[in-house]
């Protein structure tokens, strides 16, 4: 069996009320996926920046996840159906 290593990039950027989050996987190959994620801090709130970035990254990796699948059922779909026999 072939172990293989692919790898998540998290960026991270926020303001005083806006945490945005960017989740890049690298497979190794040429694909290449992305997704996105925000939190907004409601200004009454108190400022606490680690609850914003946890929720901004597990909705960029959500998405991430939800590309990925969309990326899967693309390639199924084009290699459905019978194998062509090479001549």
């Amino acid at each position: 069996m072939e172990a293989k290593t692919w790898s998540v990039e998290i960026y991270i950027e926020e303001d005083d009320t806006t945490t945005n989050a960017r989740a890049v996987l690298f497979t190794g190959a040429s694909t290449r996926v992305t997704g996105k994620g925000s939190a907004r801090r409601n200004p009454v709130d108190r400022p606490v920046p680690e609850i914003g970035d946890e929720l901004a990254v597990s909705r960029a990796l959500e998405d991430l996840a939800h590309h990925l699948h969309s990326v899967a059922s693309s390639d199924i779909a084009q290699l459905s159906g019978p194998a062509r026999r090479r001549t």
